[in-house]
């Protein structure tokens, strides 16, 4: 039993870790303003990671389904992309609570911040499509379609048009001087706890997904059997 949980029991520890250690570790004073509000980072950045990850494994399930149409393929595609979309919606809302401290308002209309709205919109439509139609299978492949397209607009509004414009977010054209964080500003004690958090909350995402999973195979089995 502990082989085959030893992946939880790590999630777990590696959270715990995250949580306590994350407030006790010393952290670089780079500007007045930002002071202990760098501590976001161990929360923000790797639950967006985690977001990308569990949407990749989304879209890799809707096309396994499209290759071998079944509801195991479909059930996992539908799980990992809800876990995703709601880690992306705890990663908008980290960030809404660094930036208040950073730019002085929650939103501040930044392409960054535009563009992951319009990304978790997009996936937002994904489960209202699936909603609305009631034929398992036009949902399953319709919905395996949208994913699709849904996980491939995440790099034109997350990573390419902001990137292209003026922003107060680390990373894009006018962040330069802007009193963020990025990947070259983490010395060796972040490390120690950003590179442990990025696991611990991709594998907690994993974990939600396969419960998730499991509980609609269950609810189909037992639709079957009625």
């Amino acid at each position: 039993m502990i082989r085959q949980r030893w992946w939880k029991i790590l999630s777990f520890l590696l959270l715990l870790y995250t949580c306590i250690y994350g407030f006790y570790v010393k952290v670089p004073r780079l500007d007045d303003r930002m002071q202990e509000s760098i501590r976001n980072f161990f929360f923000h950045v790797p639950m967006w990671f985690g977001m990308m990850i569990l949407l990749f494994v989304s879209v890799w399930y809707s096309v396994k389904y499209l290759r071998n149409p079944t509801i195991q393929n479909d059930a996992n595609a539908a799980a990992f992309a809800a876990t995703g979309t709601v880690f992306g919606m705890l990663g908008l809302f980290t960030g809404a609570i660094w930036a208040n401290y950073q730019w002085g308002s929650p939103w501040s209309g930044d392409p960054k911040q535009n563009g992951a709205a319009i990304a978790m919109l997009i996936y937002l439509a994904y489960f209202v499509l699936r909603g609305s139609i009631t034929d398992d299978v036009k949902k399953a492949r319709i919905g395996a379609v949208y994913n699709v397209f849904a996980f491939f607009m995440l790099f034109p509004t997350l990573w390419i048009l902001p990137r292209l414009t003026e922003s107060l977010h680390p990373g894009g054209q006018g962040s330069e001087g802007n009193p963020g964080i990025n990947g070259k500003d983490m010395d060796t004690h972040m490390r120690t706890v950003f590179y442990p958090a990025v696991l611990g909350w991709t594998l907690l995402g994993v974990w939600i997904s396969t419960i998730k999973t499991r509980y609609t195979l269950l609810a189909y089995k037992k639709l079957m059997h009625e």
